[in-house]
């Protein structure tokens, strides 16, 4: 994170925050403190508690427990209107009655007193501008694309100048390719605004791609924050490796330490992984190996497996194996790592091999 955004005080805190309705507890003991200009996207499946935490930031839900505090100010029973954060919304929410450039300048036209009208109209040209679409301000909103649409709500948020961007799944009804271009410029307006955004996501890859840090929610709670490398390289669970990226899972059994490296064993193989400093010899642990980190060749050392299934998918081809030790592994394979070898096609055997230190050792669970 660059060193501007490490500051003193935080621009919004939860503490302690609990949110029920009725015997439902949607939030659990949240404590988070979100920095000045950083991106920030809370990930979780579906009912994981992560928009209810960004509805309690913009006011839309008041905590049960715990406190509120946005730049430094208790928001904790402030109205959604009181508070300097604006949000983008799934749907857009969008007037269809109104231009782009009337629903871009909606909010500024209710402020009493109202701005005068040629401010109003410099600002939105402003904010359109930023998200490109600079002359489509006459425009309706029903006559533009699914992209466009999303960039005026972006731009309605940001000209309000909020000191926090909540944006609610903002990319979930765009195509792929149209999300992942969107992923760049949201990026990169962030950085050209200096407003700190918090995003909430069910996409990790969305999450990856964008956060300076993500908090990984889990039944309303948080199971890990941190940077996109340090979840996928270090995750402290298996929920946090399964979630964050892909990886292979086995259960094994702790037979000593070399150093900092753990010494595992599983179906009699034997596995030299990081962490796992708290496993002692015979005692339950799961491995996490990720699917990038197998190698694999039709000879030589490694372990013995057989191709089950083989999924072309364009840059790069997922391998499944199976073998009478070790339990169903995925490996991927780049394109480029395939170029002038044979192809393992469904049956084949193959010996597949990991360096020492690939898979990272996790409760047993």
């Amino acid at each position: 994170m660059v060193g501007h955004r490490m500051q003193s005080q935080p621009i919004a805190e939860l503490r302690n925050v609990t949110k029920r309705y009725g015997l439902v507890t949607a939030a659990t003991n949240l404590t988070l403190a979100i920095e000045p200009g950083e991106f920030l996207s809370f990930l979780g499946p579906s009912g994981c508690g992560k928009t209810t935490a960004l509805r309690m930031l913009a006011g839309f839900e008041q905590a049960s427990e715990g406190q509120v505090l946005i730049d430094g100010r208790d928001a904790t029973a402030l109205p959604a209107w009181q508070r300097p954060v604006n949000m983008v919304f799934q749907q857009y929410a969008l007037f269809p009655h109104l231009t782009v450039a009337q629903n871009v300048g909606y909010g500024l036209n209710q402020r009493r007193p109202k701005p005068p009208r040629a401010e109003v109209a410099a600002a939105v040209d402003e904010a359109l501008a930023l998200v490109q679409l600079s002359g489509f301000g006459a425009r309706r909103t029903w006559e533009l694309s699914g992209g466009q649409q999303q960039r005026v709500a972006l731009a309605r948020a940001i000209v309000n100048k909020p000191k926090i961007l909540l944006l609610d799944e903002p990319m979930a009804a765009l195509d792929k390719k149209l999300r992942h271009d969107m992923q760049i410029e949201l990026k990169s307006l962030q950085r050209e605004l200096g407003i700190t955004f918090v995003l909430v996501t069910h996409d990790q890859e969305e999450a990856l791609s964008m956060s300076d840090r993500i908090v990984i929610m889990d039944h309303g709670r948080i199971a890990q924050i941190g940077g996109p490398e340090e979840l996928y390289d270090r995750p402290q669970s298996r929920y946090v490796a399964d979630f964050v990226g892909r990886s292979n899972f086995i259960g094994a059994t702790g037979r000593g330490r070399e150093a900092e490296i753990l010494v595992a064993e599983a179906g009699g193989l034997i596995f030299h992984a990081r962490g796992g400093e708290k496993i002692g010899p015979g005692s339950p642990v799961t491995l996490s190996l990720r699917p990038e980190e197998i190698r694999l060749a039709p000879s030589g050392e490694g372990h013995r497996m057989v191709v089950t299934h083989r999924i072309f998918l364009g840059e790069h081809t997922e391998y499944h194996l199976t073998s009478g030790a070790l339990p169903h592994l995925v490996a991927v394979v780049p394109r480029t790592a395939e170029a002038g070898s044979a192809l393992l096609a469904p049956g084949a055997e193959v010996m597949a091999s990991w360096r020492d230190g690939a898979a990272l050792a996790l409760d047993a669970g």
